[in-house]
């Protein structure tokens, strides 16, 4: 798998020995530029903020602010470089959190040497990628809570959900931003994110299968 191109990225985690040799990785592969990188979530974002990258690779644990909040703030920005978590916790709550702001890489750092290039590469076209032992932790939950559910209630986060039932009433994304207290650009994220989980294409398709499972959801 080739990236067509250059991408750029941004690596934050505060552990330099661990960030160094996954830079080293990284680079090896063709068309991936590492520039810049840094030890606390204050520092990346505001490398993220200045240097624009297409990819934040983003630990979870790290001093002055979490990779959590970094995405989260980077969202308030109307930023939409595309994040990558790299953490140690195979934690749900995590993920979900991660998701609801527009995550599309979860990696976890005992598989990073292994997973991280081809999450790249999966990000880089706009896809998802999921560390293969956390995808077994959201199988077995997913077969266990969502029983008699529709089949894309399920692939949907609780905050994606909170944007289609308000859709299928006819909210413009304007109006669904300020009823949340959030950004313009968080909500048309949410929309894109939910348009490509249910394969919608075309300007009105998200619309129009809002209103036709209102009832469902």
């Amino acid at each position: 798998m080739k990236i067509h191109g250059k991408a750029r990225l941004t690596i934050a985690d505060d552990h330099p020995v661990f960030r160094e040799g996954l830079r080293q990785i990284i680079e090896e592969s063709e068309n991936v530029e590492v520039i810049s990188e840094a030890d606390n979530g204050l520092d990346a974002l505001n490398n993220i903020i200045e240097s624009k990258p297409d990819i934040a690779i983003l630990d979870i644990d790290m001093p002055e602010l979490t990779g959590i909040e970094v995405l989260k703030k980077l969202r308030e920005r109307g930023s939409d470089v595309k994040v990558i978590f790299l953490t140690v916790y195979a934690d749900e709550d995590i993920f979900d959190e991660g998701m609801e702001f527009g995550m599309l890489g979860y990696v976890l750092k005992d598989s990073a040497i292994s997973e991280i290039n081809e999450c790249i590469y999966k990000v880089y076209a706009g896809n998802y990628f999921v560390s293969p032992k956390m995808s077994d932790i959201l199988v077995k939950r997913r077969k266990k809570n969502t029983k008699g559910e529709p089949e894309f209630v399920q692939l949907l986060t609780p905050s994606e959900l909170q944007i289609l039932k308000r859709i299928s009433n006819g909210m413009t994304s304007r109006v669904i931003a300020e009823e949340l207290g959030i950004s313009f650009k968080t909500v048309e994220n949410h929309r894109t994110n939910i348009s490509g989980k249910l394969n919608l294409k075309g300007a009105n398709s998200l619309v129009e299968f809002a209103i036709k499972n209102k009832d469902k959801f």
